[in-house]
């Protein structure tokens, strides 16, 4: 993001982010959109969970994590100064990790129209913000489950989309990150 610091971009995303009442925020991140992603997941001082079970090393670099983010932790922080990145979405919620991790395993594999199984790669924000728009309440009903709310980065990481629901209907929200 041009024109604000590193710090002023992380305080930001914090003051956008911040959980209210008792949600607590989760980042899904896709280890295979850079290398440096799985050796700070594993670093970071915090819960996690590889969506994936009984994959090969190989594939445990490069899997979706479920990763408890605790404010202003030199995690967040580190992941913060890399918005607009596509490295995945953010997540407020009540509910446990273990609540979570099995919530999201579901939607890994689908199905197309011809019956193939394929990888749906809802944690990337690109594809997370595409396809939220497209869902009837029901398919929200699903996908939201425990979530209260998504927030991702919009299309050119200057800003944070929250997405929530209302009364079955998606509630989109754009809070902008830069000044002016």
């Amino acid at each position: 993001m041009l024109g604000i610091s590193s710090e002023e971009k992380v305080d930001r995303l914090w003051k956008t982010v911040a959980p209210g009442r008792h949600e607590r925020i989760f980042a899904l991140l896709d280890a295979a959109r850079h290398d440096s992603i799985f050796p700070a997941v594993m670093g970071a001082d915090c819960l996690i969970a590889c969506l994936y079970r009984d994959v090969p090393d190989a594939l445990v670099r490069v899997a979706p994590y479920l990763v408890e983010i605790q404010p202003k932790s030199a995690f967040a922080d580190w992941l913060f100064r890399r918005w607009g990145d596509h490295w995945g979405i953010l997540l407020a919620t009540r509910a446990r990790l273990d609540e979570l991790y099995r919530h999201f395993r579901r939607f890994l594999i689908v199905k197309d129209p011809a019956g193939r199984r394929l990888y749906f790669r809802y944690y990337d924000p690109r594809v997370l913000r595409t396809y939220l728009p497209t869902c009837n309440a029901a398919e929200l009903e699903t996908l939201f489950g425990p979530v209260e709310h998504y927030l991702v980065e919009d299309e050119n990481g200057s800003g944070l989309l929250r997405f929530s629901r209302d009364q079955g209907a998606l509630k989109t929200e754009r809070t902008p990150l830069l000044p002016g």
